[in-house]
């Protein structure tokens, strides 16, 4: 008989903790589900076999890490998203799964995800459940994965767990490619637009203010702007230390770092988080995003059993947003005291009326994690819609301002010319 220690929710919803004598895991599990409890993690104490494991090691050398010790950064969601679905093909076809963690690993290139597989084999070979040692590897696999593949193993559908984990980091990782594709045509226009007024407000305009002081001619308030703006960026104004270009050009990459330092803070995010979602256009396209991405989090732990006060847990951490993580915080605490889900929602006007009243008959019927699962389909096609619509937009509205900058630079100039044209007329008609 080995001890295994374990932690389960009891009918409560409550964590609680303790050891349990057996024979085999699934022996053990059973035993905890005959005391009214929800194992969420069950593991046999190794300490023993870690020891004798030592002890032969010393006659035999252990291999090293293949994979090269030290690398830099986290690993790519497409590589990890790769990874999630060949090793569900992998278990679905019934093979062991250290022999599949192996030939995944083998497969790497070079990097974090070869490292983090290496690591991740050695621990598995050493006794440890698959999401024990996915956990060790936070850089690799987060708190929502190592739960749902917690989940999956307890219920023995490790494989159905991974190729629905998959399903949902696909899905994700295509929604932030809409929404970063969306704003790279802008992004793009906006840096190559900086640039050729920056050139013209330094080189082009004090050509036409040497030709203007030349002919002594009186300078429009428009031309009076745009000359001083031309000096302040070519910093020929008496007295300027540097040149305005040299805090124009760098100016996005300062306010770039200036954000992520604001929301590397609690209250930054907080405030940041609560100012971008009332941002005209874009705030519903983040809003519908967020709901999105929630409700496909939460209904996919549910739908893998996890346990819904921890799912809800679980999706309040991962949200990506403060002011979801704090509706969800609250929905929570209500489950936790025995009241509905779609209450506290409501209450918190996170949610459109549509998205509280399907979560509300899910509860009812029993079905929350279709239901979740489906209000996500649906918000996913509406950022579709979104992002196309924000494109369209874009593209008509930068053309005019941009158009607008230009015509302004180009009356300004050609004022003082109209000026000229009329004092040589009237000295050749003298």
């Amino acid at each position: 008989m080995a001890t295994f220690t374990y932690e389960a929710m009891n009918d409560a919803g409550k964590p609680t903790k303790g050891t349990v004598e057996a024979g085999s895991k699934e022996e053990a599990i059973a035993r905890i589900k005959s005391q009214r409890l929800f194992p969420t993690n069950v593991a046999e104490q190794k300490v023993s076999k870690k020891e004798a494991k030592a002890a032969a090691g010393k006659g035999k050398a252990k291999p090293k890490k293949k994979g090269g010790g030290f690398s830099i950064g986290r690993v790519k969601q497409k590589q990890l998203t790769s990874f999630t679905r060949q090793l569900s093909t992998l278990q679905d076809a019934g093979l062991p799964l250290l022999r599949s963690l192996q030939i995944l690993e083998q497969q790497q290139k070079p990097g974090v995800m070869k490292n983090v597989l290496v690591g991740v084999c050695e621990e598995v070979e050493g006794g440890a459940s698959l999401s024990e040692a996915m956990s060790k590897f936070p850089k690799a696999f987060d708190k929502l994965y190592t739960k749902m593949v917690n989940a999956g193993e307890i219920g023995g559908v490790l494989d159905l767990i991974l190729q629905r984990l998959a399903e949902f980091m696909e899905k994700a990782e295509k929604l932030k490619r809409k929404i970063k594709g969306a704003m790279v045509y802008p992004i793009a226009v906006i840096i190559i637009a900086v640039l050729i007024l920056t050139f013209i407000m330094w080189f082009i305009i004090p050509k036409f203010e040497e030709i203007f002081k030349d002919f002594g001619v009186k300078l429009p308030a428009l031309t009076m702007i745009l000359m001083e703006g031309s000096r302040w960026i070519a910093g020929t104004n008496p007295g300027q230390s540097i040149p305005g270009a040299f805090i124009v050009l760098p100016s996005p990459i300062i306010f770039f770092f200036a954000w992520k330092l604001i929301r590397a803070s609690g209250p930054g995010k907080a405030i940041t988080d609560w100012m971008l979602l009332r941002i005209p256009i874009f705030g519903s396209m983040l809003r519908k995003t967020a709901i999105a991405r929630f409700t496909r989090t939460l209904g996919t732990l549910i739908g893998a059993g996890v346990p819904i006060l921890e799912a809800i847990k679980i999706t309040a951490e991962t949200s990506g947003n403060y002011v979801y993580e704090k509706a969800l915080t609250k929905v929570h605490d209500s489950i936790r005291e025995g009241e509905s889900f779609a209450t506290p929602l409501r209450e918190s006007k996170t949610c459109d009326a549509l998205v509280v009243n399907m979560i509300d008959v899910g509860e009812e019927t029993g079905e929350m994690d279709k239901m979740l699962l489906k209000i996500a389909d649906n918000y996913d096609e509406e950022v579709d819609v979104a992002v196309a619509s924000l494109v369209s937009l874009l593209e008509p509205l930068m053309v005019v301002v941009l158009g607008g900058i230009v015509g302004t630079i180009v009356v300004a100039m050609f004022l003082p010319l109209v000026s000229m044209i009329q004092s040589l007329q009237g000295g050749g008609g003298g």
